[in-house]
């Protein structure tokens, strides 16, 4: 059974079970369908897009507080006057509370979303506490009272005002975004969220603007947690800022530890767990420790003890293995059933074309200069080679080259542009292309889900149309384009594989079928060689070769000498950060500054080295 026929055979027990369920399971699940909403936002924002906030029950307040007063401010009632409006109401509170949310989710991304380490959880804990804060003391807000009177919602003629028709409505809203969020995290723009949670530097490197990407992520994922607030307000048809603090927000993240905080499915679970654990475990404690203790303090803190020791990733991925066999087979992307959009395209410069250029480069950290005046070009239809021993300054030269680093000194150039000051993502939209010293890709994601992103500036489709599923023609493009690169780099067969489970040098060559994905103009390969086997180098040889024969420049960073001199049409060698010698192959193996560089190594070791 597919995922797909799983879910929709969960649903169709779901709404059997929803006839014959007791009321008060049934209004248990319909908390459960309320936090789960918001535990699905945190999912995404903090399982997969990587940003921890302690702040979202604020945002629950949000949307809770602002359909309250639209519907029990007599100066609305005022404005409205007619009872046909008046139904209405809780649908304008909705608005209200989305438009809200939104600006505020903006405007605070705007203050912290910058922040690394623990200083981001920090500052939603801090305005999380403020915004409780303020729902307690705004007369208008009813205070630390609350509001009362909220209206039932009403759809058409029905009245929503039981557990058991409204919840008709909550799990409508959590099934719907569980349908959008899986179509998007299924997409282009699903894998550019994926990739900022531990490789924001390759992801710029690839196009992907990451701060907007956060920003969004973010921005959503307070607007399901209004929603949410909605939802509950007109489910309680009551509000007061007590189940907005930060305690709130503490238990919603404990309820996607316990579901698993990167799976869809595990909101759900964790959701309900924790339900139903507060409602029925809660008196144990009690009887046992004497009334005083605080009963669910004690049976989370066990609970997420054990979670944590035994299932780290949570319980829906151990759900996940256990029947992954019977419910939970995922199937390869479909190609044949939608024909391929067109991709973006570039024009391949004539040979000898100037594509990038560094000026008197130079790169200070502190007293540290690991580069010093360094200039170089790169043109079409060529492989130049940048070598050196170890600590030479080569990689912080390509990340300079790639604008991951900016000089300290001198500019660099980019099909005739100067790019100083611009982002990496620049270089990328420009024509460049890279790999990396250290391997940088989605290590838990398909060997073809990772070249894809290398291919995400040719694609187009947004949120909205990756979220209701218009990508798929594009998305079919975007991966038979990464198919083709994937098969010209050898790894025909292993698209489907985890990218974590093939060898380093495998990795290496997945990086640069990612660059290709992309089609760049300029190419930059870090230490592409190492770790590849002897049959494995000369592929990559032959590779680089075409690849030069069609037109691209290639810049190569590597140690091995056999290797370079065979390829190379020009070397430039680097020493402490100073260029001590550019030419051919055959004048840097006479150089006599290269060989003092290559400690141990003599002229003539070095030219039958580079024979052999």
């Amino acid at each position: 059974m597919t995922r797909f026929q799983w879910g929709l055979l969960s649903c169709f027990l779901f709404v059997i079970a929803w006839v014959f369920l007791p009321d008060f399971t049934v209004s248990l699940l319909d908390y459960v369908g309320i936090y789960s909403v918001v535990v699905l936002g945190l999912v995404v924002m903090t399982g997969i897009a990587g940003m921890t906030s302690f702040g979202q029950a604020a945002f629950v307040g949000i949307g809770a507080y602002s359909t309250a007063w639209i519907c029990t401010s007599p100066l609305v009632a005022e404005l409205v006057g007619g009872t046909v409006w008046v139904s209405l109401l809780p649908w304008a509170g909705l608005i209200l509370g989305v438009l809200i949310a939104w600006v505020l989710a903006w405007l605070l991304g705007l203050l912290t979303l910058n922040l690394s380490s623990f200083y981001l959880p920090l500052c939603t804990i801090a305005w999380g506490l403020s915004f409780f804060y303020l729902f307690g003391n705004l007369e208008f807000l009813g205070g630390h009272t609350g509001l009362t009177g909220i209206p039932a919602l009403t759809v058409g003629q029905l009245t929503l005002d039981t557990s058991r028709t409204f919840g008709i409505i909550i799990w409508l809203v959590v099934f719907f975004f569980m349908w959008v969020l899986h179509n998007l995290i299924d997409s282009r723009e699903g894998r550019a969220i994926q990739s900022l949670k531990s490789n924001r530097l390759m992801a710029e490197s690839m196009g992907i603007n990451t701060t907007a990407y956060r920003a969004k992520v973010f921005m959503m994922s307070a607007l399901m947690a209004s929603i949410s607030g909605w939802l509950y307000t007109h489910f309680q048809r009551f509000v007061n800022p007590t189940p907005f603090n930060l305690t709130a927000s503490i238990e919603y993240i404990f309820m996607a530890v316990i579901g698993g905080v990167g799976h869809l499915w595990g909101a759900v679970l964790g959701a309900g767990l924790f339900t139903f654990i507060k409602n029925y475990l809660q008196d144990i404690p009690t009887q046992a420790f004497g009334s005083n203790v605080s009963s669910e303090a004690i049976i989370f803190g066990l609970i997420m003890l054990l979670i944590l020791q035994y299932y780290a990733n949570g319980l829906w991925p151990q759900l996940a293995s256990l029947f992954g066999a019977i419910v939970l087979q995922k199937k390869d992307f479909p190609f044949e059933k939608y024909p391929a959009s067109q991709l973006s395209a570039r024009e391949i410069p004539v040979p000898g074309t100037l594509l990038l250029k560094a000026d008197h480069v130079t790169k200070r950290f502190g007293g540290l200069v690991a580069n010093q005046s360094v200039t170089l070009d790169l043109k079409s239809g060529e492989i130049h080679a940048l070598i050196g021993p170890n600590g030479a300054g080569k990689s912080t030269f390509f990340n300079i080259l790639s604008g991951v680093d900016s000089p300290s000194e001198g500019h660099v150039e980019l099909m005739g542009e100067n790019m100083l000051g611009r982002p990496a993502r620049d270089y990328a939209a420009r024509g460049l292309g890279r790999t990396f010293q250290h391997v940088k890709l989605l290590k838990t994601q398909s060997v073809i889900e990772n070249v894809a992103l290398g291919a995400h500036l040719r694609g187009h489709c947004g949120w909205f149309l990756s979220m209701f599923r218009f990508d798929r023609r594009e998305e079919a493009a975007l991966r038979r384009e990464s198919l083709i690169q994937i098969r010209r780099c050898g790894l025909d067969g292993a698209e489907n594989m985890m990218a974590n489970s093939l060898s380093l040098g495998k990795q290496r060559i997945i990086e640069i079928a990612r660059a290709l994905a992309g089609q760049p103009l300029a190419l930059l390969l870090d230490e592409p060689a190492a770790g590849l086997r002897f049959l494995e180098k000369k592929a990559l040889a032959e590779l680089l070769l075409q690849l030069k024969a069609e037109g691209l420049g290639i810049l190569i960073i590597e140690h091995d000498m056999e290797f370079v001199m065979h390829l190379a049409d020009r070397i430039t060698v680097l020493d402490f950060g100073n260029v001590i010698a550019q030419g051919s192959p055959a004048e840097i193996q006479v150089n006599p500054r290269v060989l003092d560089a290559y400690l141990g190594v003599t002229d003539e070791a070095l030219v039958s080295e580079s024979h052999d």
